[in-house]
C-alpha cells in the first residue's frame, strides 16, 4: 500500500511547466518531452534518416561518429561520390555544419538537414560534418557553443594525425574549412568563429577560411520592425517559438541582449576587436528576424569585416529545409537553387584564398 501511495504522489508532482508550439514540453521535475504534436506535414521533416555508411544514395554517403561520448556529442558526415574517382580526386574542403532548432530541439540526422546538406555537398563538392550538440533546457548555453567548438578541435586532432576517422583522414583537406549554420546554428557560427580565430595556432593545420550564417537567430530585447510586422507562414518559426526557446536556452537571468543572440549589442565584445574570416549571411524576405540579421551585417561591415549578404525573396525562415515545399513550389525550389549557387561561389572564393 505504501509503495502505491508513493507512485501516485510522484505522478501528481510531475506537472507541465511550459510548452513550445508543439515542439517541446517541460515538466516540473525537470524532464523534457520532444514529441511533435503539431501539424502532420512537419513530421516527415523531423524524421531521423539512418546513416547509409558505405552506400552512396543520390551521390552521397553518410555515417555517424561519436566525438564526445560522455556528453553524447556526435557528428554526421556527408561524403560526395566524387571521392571514388581516383584519377581526378583530390582531397576535399570541409564544411562544418551547426543545426538550428532554437538551441532546444532538432538533431543532425533529421530529414530536413539530410535532404539539403546531401544536395549541398554534391553541388559544392565538399565534405560536410554536421554536429549534434547538447540541447537546452537540460544543457543551457554556452553548452552548444562548447560542443560545437569541441567538434572543431576534434577535427583539428584528425588533421594533425592525433586521431583517425577513415573518411576524413583519407579525403578531407583541413586547410580549407568553413563553418555553416542554420537559424540558431548561425549564432553558433559567429561564436565558434570567435573561439576558432583566438585558437587558430592550436587548431592548425585546420584552417577556417569562411563562415556561412543562414537566417541566423539574432534578436534583441526591443522588438524589431520585422518581428512586429511579418506574418510567418511556416511552422519552423513563430514569434512565440523565438521567445520561449531563447528563454529556455540562454543562461538563467539573461535577456535577448545576451552576446549569443545579440552579438552587435552593447553587452557584446566590440566587433572591431575580433578577427573574422569572410562571412556570407543569408536573409529571407519573410523572416521575423530579417531586420536584426541586417543590423548584424551592418555592424560587422562597420567594424571592418568582409560580409556578403544574399536575400531570398518572398520566402520564410529556413525555407530550404522544407523538402516538400522545395520540390512542389517552383518559387521555393528556384530560391533554394539560387541560395546553393551563392554558397558554392562564396566557398570557392574562400578556398581559393
Amino acid at each position: 500500500m505504501r509503495s502505491c501511495t508513493l507512485r501516485m504522489s510522484s505522478q501528481v508532482e510531475k506537472k507541465l511547466v511550459d510548452e513550445v508550439s508543439g515542439w517541446l514540453k517541460l515538466f516540473s521535475d525537470g524532464s523534457v518531452e520532444r514529441t511533435w504534436t503539431g501539424a502532420d506535414e512537419v513530421k516527415p521533416l523531423i524524421t531521423a534518416v539512418p546513416p547509409s555508411n558505405d552506400t552512396f544514395i543520390d551521390g552521397v554517403a553518410t555515417k555517424h561518429v561519436a566525438v564526445d561520448e560522455e556528453n553524447g556529442v556526435w557528428i554526421r558526415i556527408y561524403l560526395p561520390r566524387t571521392v571514388q574517382n581516383r584519377e581526378t580526386h583530390n582531397k576535399l574542403g570541409v564544411a562544418i555544419h551547426f543545426k538550428g532548432g532554437g538551441f532546444c530541439v532538432s538533431h543532425a540526422d533529421w530529414q530536413m538537414y539530410n535532404h539539403i546538406y546531401s544536395r549541398f555537398v554534391t553541388a559544392s563538392n565538399v565534405i560536410c560534418v554536421s554536429v549534434d550538440y547538447r540541447l537546452a533546457p537540460e544543457h543551457r548555453l554556452p553548452a552548444a557553443i562548447d560542443d560545437c567548438f569541441a567538434a572543431v578541435a576534434w577535427l583539428g586532432k584528425i588533421a594533425r594525425g592525433e586521431k583517425e576517422e577513415s573518411w576524413l583522414t583519407q579525403h578531407a583537406d583541413f586547410d580549407r574549412c568553413v563553418l555553416i549554420g542554420d537559424s540558431a546554428g548561425g549564432n553558433l557560427v559567429h561564436q565558434v568563429a570567435v573561439r576558432a580565430v583566438a585558437c587558430e595556432e592550436e587548431l592548425r593545420p585546420l584552417c577556417l577560411r569562411g563562415c556561412v550564417a543562414l537566417h541566423p537567430g539574432f534578436v534583441r530585447s526591443e522588438r524589431s520592425k520585422s518581428e512586429l510586422e511579418v506574418s510567418p507562414d511556416s511552422a519552423l518559426l513563430t514569434l512565440e517559438m523565438v521567445d520561449k526557446f531563447l528563454g529556455l536556452g540562454l543562461p538563467v537571468g539573461s535577456t535577448k541582449d545576451h552576446p549569443i543572440t545579440n552579438p552587435m549589442g552593447a553587452q557584446s565584445q566590440p566587433l572591431d576587436k575580433v578577427k573574422f574570416p569572410p562571412f556570407l549571411v543569408g536573409v529571407a524576405e519573410r523572416d521575423l528576424m530579417r531586420d536584426t540579421q541586417m543590423e548584424y551585417c551592418e555592424a560587422m561591415r562597420s567594424a571592418g569585416h568582409e560580409v556578403e549578404i544574399v536575400v531570398s525573396e518572398k520566402v520564410s525562415h529556413c525555407f530550404y529545409l522544407n523538402q516538400l515545399a522545395v520540390d512542389s513550389d517552383a518559387h521555393v525550389g528556384e530560391e533554394t537553387a539560387k541560395l546553393l549557387q551563392v554558397i558554392h561561389r562564396f566557398i570557392s572564393r574562400c578556398f581559393a584564398r
